[in-house]
């Protein structure tokens, strides 16, 4: 097949639409269920490149949870502990495959954002990763290829309309890419980086020490990154890019929208969260819903006289400014990476506040010494990786 007639383009009224390959040679994906759309391709393309290289740097099997053109979630397949199951809502389905822990991870790090989302794998969707899926609000999946209990699985979603698509592992797209705005083509080499360890070389901080793990967490946080709409940010621990700013004017925005979303990842492990109980028939994305409210600034909201018996059995406790500010000081071991430069030290303040410990970044900044510098205050060892990702 060399062409696909899409419905409509981003908006229902930008027809026609369809995808193509210029040279006149057939698209390298399959469409095995669904009507994907202009939006879900430009996900599931950016998807798919992002778990494949995030499969060629770490070894494990990766998963990405994209929303319009971003990643809100991005992951390794490494185990789940048993708190990391229970807020990611699937302690009740046992023992999970690797592809089925990554993209648990990816789902859970910011399940408000990836309410709806296209999903990325970097091997064979098997039945375990399957069965996460099939309970989720989503939109599409990505894979080489489906086991056939996972395929009738996925394809009973959605009342037999749920998208997905097998693209060819082997596929290598031209060294040239174009793109057209306003009638006027642009034109560019593809972003051939290779994220390695050889990037994290030249530490300028008094901290040098830069472990294996977290080496594992600063890949995953710049090949989210290059795949992310720039200015953007993402923090990563354990395996799993854990808060993801995107697409903001600057770059104190980027650092704080990701600490934010990174603190509330942490929150959600909180024993004040664990401990809430919900009613029994409470929805997926409304027990999502009530967790942020809880722990954000509006959790009177949920607290009300003839509010909270909507969502929990018990009355919680207040979770206060103070008990949350103490939970947050536990969180440590964070890796912090940037798709450019830090121009001033609010970035790292900012990021310590969230436990950061490592950063990789491109350095460059006319004021590197006065982030060096505020570095060296909290003990963190950054990295200058000399290269910009900027995703466009």
């Amino acid at each position: 097949m060399t062409e696909l007639e899409l419905k409509y383009g981003c908006n229902p009224n930008q027809k026609p639409s369809r995808i193509f390959m210029e040279n006149g040679a057939d698209l390298p994906i399959e469409v095995l269920n669904g009507r994907p759309g202009y939006i879900n391709f430009m996900d599931a393309f950016n998807g798919w490149q992002l778990v494949k290289e995030l499969k060629a740097a770490t070894g494990y099997p990766a998963a990405t949870s994209f929303k319009h053109v971003s990643p809100a979630g991005a992951a390794i397949g490494l185990p789940l502990t048993e708190t990391l199951a229970k807020i990611y809502w699937v302690d009740d389905l046992g023992e999970l495959s690797p592809l089925a822990c990554a993209y648990a991870r990816a789902r859970g790090a910011d399940r408000m954002s990836s309410y709806g989302d296209f999903i990325a794998l970097s091997d064979v969707c098997d039945a375990s990763t399957a069965r996460i899926i099939q309970r989720e609000v989503s939109d599409g999946v990505i894979a080489p290829g489906y086991d056939d209990d996972a395929l009738e699985i996925l394809k009973s979603k959605r009342k037999g309309t749920y998208n997905i698509i097998k693209i060819d592992p082997n596929y290598v797209p031209a060294p040239i890419e174009r793109k057209q705005v306003f009638g006027i083509t642009f034109e560019q080499g593809r972003n051939e980086l290779v994220i390695n360890d050889e990037l994290f070389a030249d530490r300028p901080t008094k901290n040098k020490n830069i472990p294996e793990s977290a080496k594992h967490d600063l890949a995953i946080a710049l090949i989210t990154l290059k795949y992310t709409q720039s200015n953007s940010v993402a923090y990563a621990c354990g395996g799993q890019a854990i808060g993801i700013g995107a697409g903001q004017q600057s770059r104190i925005h980027c650092t704080r929208l990701a600490g934010q979303k990174a603190d509330n990842w942490y929150l959600r492990q909180s024993p004040k969260v664990m401990g809430l109980q919900f009613v029994d028939d409470i929805r997926r994305a409304d027990r999502d819903n009530t967790i942020d409210l809880y722990i954000g600034e509006d959790y009177m909201d949920v607290l009300a006289e003839g509010e909270w018996q909507k969502f929990f059995k018990v009355k919680p406790e207040v979770f206060t400014r103070e008990e949350k500010r103490a939970w947050l000081d536990t969180m440590k071991g964070v890796s912090l990476g940037s798709d450019a430069f830090f121009p001033f030290g609010d970035n790292i303040e900012r990021a310590h506040k969230s436990g950061v410990e490592f950063i990789a970044q491109p350095g460059g900044s006319i004021r590197d010494d006065n982030v060096i510098e505020t570095c060296d205050k909290y003990n963190i060892a950054m990295a200058f990786t000399k290269i910009r990702l900027f995703h466009h």
